[in-house]
């Protein structure tokens, strides 16, 4: 827990004046408040700043919304409408590795996507999609096998989740225990979040083939933390282990929380704020910028060592965030909005768009994977 203590609270609020106003708090210090400046204006062509570069890696998706990278540096994105989306050796290839028929209606679709840790044996790879019957909108985790970028198998391990047009969650990701943790949202139900016996409002933790685990903080429950929103990334610090989760807030109070076993964040009782019976965030932004994916780095090669990352939708922009400071900085804007962001294990940082889905305008060969460079 002592890398708990060295956490601070930080509330961001961005208003008129176009001044970022971080207070940040401790347990032991009273607020103090600094000014920041807003990150650069979104332009056509694109803008990286501290001295980085960028490069198209690949183009032409159609809304994607997660990516991950294998050890053979084969990428796997998941579209939106249905498709699994493969680019090897730089080429993004015609055929896609499968088609799920999904409801692509609002923010439901095919959402997360993430490699089993141990893929180069097994080839199993997991995705989150919403679908349809006669009782309603749900949301389910197939559990995948693929050959020669073909789909050969599938089996669902979590299903009927609550889904809906808006705020179904969908991040999905093994952790360092080599548990599968599921990000879920409230389906537009947002009582749904406190209610322990449903699935939706919460981050969930099965193992690889969707059974419970024994050490779960609620027995025979796949449910491992709730009182959540529409959380939409999920990441582990490198150093402790412990588990992060950006959530998307009402009317901005957007979260970055840190999330243990057990915990109640909050929604819809309280946002961006404790009131005794719930745990607060780390972090919270207002308005808000619809925090998606996020990752903590590993490799220090472009300095952003167990920094945090965070890919923002509505705020079109790339931050990194540093606990250990408090400091924080938009590294990548001008490419509209960001969906993902993806570590390689050769230590590159890959960016994923998404204007195509109807809330952007989309720029020439939208959707991109961008590459961050040296220069």
């Amino acid at each position: 827990m002592q890398h708990m203590e060295r956490r601070q609270i930080i509330r961001l609020v961005i208003p008129s004046a176009l001044v970022i106003i971080v207070s940040i708090m401790t347990m032991k210090f009273s607020p103090s408040e600094t000014l920041v400046p807003l990150p650069s204006p979104v332009s056509n062509t694109g803008n990286l700043t501290n001295s980085k570069g960028v490069e198209i890696t690949a183009q032409g998706l159609q809304a994607p919304r997660a990516i991950d990278i294998s050890m053979d540096g084969r990428m796997f994105i998941t579209e939106k409408r249905g498709s699994i989306r493969v680019v090897e050796n730089g080429t993004l290839l015609a055929e896609p590795l499968g088609d799920i028929k999904v409801e692509n209606i609002g923010d439901g679709g095919l959402l997360g996507l993430t490699l089993h840790p141990n893929f180069t044996q097994n080839h199993m790879l997991y995705v989150y999609y919403t679908y349809s019957n006669n009782t309603g909108l749900y949301n389910r985790v197939l559990m995948l096998q693929e050959s020669n970028n073909r789909i050969i198998d599938s089996k669902t391990i979590v299903d009927a989740i609550p889904g809906g047009e808006y705020r179904d969650g969908g991040r999905i990701k093994f952790g360092p225990d080599g548990k599968l943790y599921v990000s879920t949202g409230d389906a537009s139900n947002p009582e749904l979040s406190q209610d322990l016996n449903s699935l939706a409002g919460k981050i969930l933790r099965v193992n690889e083939d969707g059974t419970i685990p024994q050490d779960n903080p609620f027995s025979n429950s796949s449910v491992y933390a709730y009182g959540f929103r529409n959380p939409q990334g999920l990441a582990w610090d490198i150093e402790s282990g412990e588990l992060y989760a950006s959530d998307q807030g009402a009317a901005g109070n957007d979260e970055i929380n840190l999330v243990l076993p057990g915990k109640n964040y909050g929604w819809p009782n309280e946002e961006c704020n404790s009131n005794g019976n719930n745990t607060a965030p780390l972090l919270c932004f207002n308005p808000s910028l619809e925090p998606s994916g996020i990752t903590f780095i590993i490799s220090d090669n472009l300095g952003y060592a167990n920094h945090l990352l965070v890919a923002t939708l509505k705020g079109s922009q790339l931050r990194e965030i540093n606990f250990e400071t408090g400091s924080q900085n938009t590294i990548l804007v001008g490419y509209g909005r960001i969906a993902d962001v993806v570590e390689s294990g050769d230590g590159s940082i890959f960016v994923l768009t998404s204007n195509t889905d109807g809330r952007a305008l989309p720029q020439q060969g939208d959707d991109k994977i961008l590459r961050l460079t040296r220069s």
